[in-house]
């Protein structure tokens, strides 16, 4: 095998193991992001909250829903079928054997690294939303101490 050969299959497999990661990660920010928007429903719910606090926790919790909608969306699945097993399932066993043939792994990378950023991109923005969120979640419960005390 030649050295490109051996670079280009290194490359797809860092592609998959980033791909990976960021589904693995995805998949945990979410279930913070849950947990959170849980918490804060049950803490709010027994606070005498005053109109500015209601203002502010709300606008904190849409902020979070705003994220979790982010990261649904980084892990739905794309099943249109133009590559990999969504186009496999399409074809006969004569069809896949001639793509096996003749797979373009460049083509690949590009394709899976596309995927990939846009994972990524879509954390990032749910983080800082996630981030902004809590803010105003604390600034809530701020400003619900403030009107207790």
């Amino acid at each position: 095998m030649s050295a490109t050969t051996e670079n280009l299959k290194a490359m797809h497999a860092e592609v998959k193991a980033e791909t990976a990661r960021t589904d693995t990660k995805t998949g945990l920010l979410l279930a913070f992001v849950g947990a959170v928007l849980a918490g804060s429903w049950t803490v709010a719910r027994d606070l005498p909250m005053t109109p500015a606090a209601c203002v502010v926790g709300g606008l904190g919790m849409a902020v979070l829903v705003a994220a979790a909608d982010l990261l649904l969306r980084s892990t739905q699945p794309n099943l249109r079928g133009r590559h990999g097993f969504p186009l496999w399932a399409t074809l006969t066993p004569e069809q896949i054997t001639a793509i096996a043939a003749g797979r373009d792994l460049p083509a690949d990378i590009a394709g899976l690294s596309r995927l990939t950023v846009g994972k990524f991109t879509n954390q990032r923005r749910a983080i800082t939303l996630t981030r902004a969120g809590g803010a105003l979640l604390i600034l809530a419960l701020l400003l619900t101490l403030g009107g207790v005390l």
